[in-house]
């Protein structure tokens, strides 16, 4: 058996102006993630179980852009175009095994919360190992990435970029290179000076990606300078939030979270279910709070102090949250 898992992420700051060039702040999320077995099968093809979403099937019976049918169609082509397991011409029939694979997971989908690319990470590694095909953590990324483009449309590239590296990551979307490996931008790893903890908390609405990022693209072309200058003040706030992350001066995290939110109001990417609970983080104690990802639903963040965790977690629950995640960043016991 082979066996593979990747965190979900979320976003700290910079989501949407990270895809015109500015730089966003997103760590990796430990307490959910998505999970991978292979084993050989004993019947013809490689047969897909997926109970989360009520999948069981042979990946031929899949269309061609099903989400794990286009990673494992892939990852074939890319190894067979390079690589042969068995010493043999990669293109010839029976280079590869026939496989049962399980993918379970943990982290909602279309929440902002990279599920897409933690199952799209934990499927093509536990894929190389199984089919000794390595593949570095560069490689690993730059091919999630295009994943993530046949999904998102114009992807910032960072989700896959967190969940790869499973670290927090300072990102600056870029086009891609062969030094780069396509994945789409500069990416720094950074440290936290001292840990802090973010409360997660989920309106349990759908978030497409595409459709946000696609909306901003609209008002982007109708008013390009306008834009520019507002993605330039979210891009100065990311700059500033790592400075203090990096210093231990995590309490002025809080603001520039209010500070952010305000501009992806601005954006038409919040709605009022994230606003809503927004509100109520900072009302019941949070030092700031803030949509993340791509709004319209999914997740909102909100930085509180340690003691006040639960208490915040309570309230967003009492106001409509589906599900509240805390996690600490920074804590050895959060790292991967």
């Amino acid at each position: 058996m082979t066996v593979s898992s990747a965190p979900g992420k979320i976003i700290l700051f910079g989501e949407h102006a990270v895809v015109y060039g500015r730089p966003a702040l997103a760590v990796p999320v430990t307490q959910v993630h998505a999970d991978v077995e292979i084993l050989a099968s004993d019947r013809p093809g490689i047969w897909i179980a997926a109970p989360d979403i009520a999948l069981h099937s042979d990946l031929n019976s899949l269309p061609s852009d099903h989400p794990i049918a286009a990673v494992i169609h892939n990852f074939l082509f890319l190894s067979r175009t390079s690589f042969s397991p068995a010493g043999r011409g990669a293109e010839e029939e029976g280079s590869f095994p026939n496989l049962s694979i399980k993918i379970t997971s943990t982290i909602p989908v279309a929440s902002g919360l990279g599920s897409g690319a933690a199952v799209t990470v934990a499927l093509v590694r536990a894929l190389s190992s199984h089919l000794d095909y390595p593949m570095s953590d560069e490689e690993v990324n730059a091919f999630a990435y295009e994943i993530e483009k046949l999904h998102h449309g114009t992807p910032s590239g960072i989700d896959n970029t967190v969940v790869t590296y499973g670290k927090p990551v300072y990102f600056v979307k870029s086009p891609p290179s062969p030094a780069r490996g396509g994945a789409g931008g500069e990416v720094e790893t950074f440290t936290v000076g001292t840990p802090f903890t973010i409360v997660i908390g989920d309106t349990g609405l759908p978030a497409p990606t595409r459709d946000s990022v696609g909306d901003v693209r609209k008002l982007w072309e109708a008013e390009k300078e306008r834009w520019e200058g507002v993605f330039d003040e979210i891009g100065e706030i990311a700059k500033q939030a790592r400075n203090a992350i990096e210093r231990g001066r995590t309490k002025e995290l809080g603001g520039l979270m209010n500070q952010n939110h305000v501009l992806l109001q601005e954006m038409t990417v919040s709605s009022p279910e994230l606003d809503r609970l927004v509100e109520t983080a900072r009302t019941a104690g949070a030092l700031g709070a803030k949509l993340s990802g791509g709004g319209r639903g999914g997740n909102m963040i909100a930085l509180v102090e340690p003691e006040k965790a639960d208490s915040v977690a309570s309230s967003l629950m009492n106001a409509g949250a589906k599900r509240v995640i805390v996690t600490a960043v920074g804590r050895r016991s959060n790292a991967p």
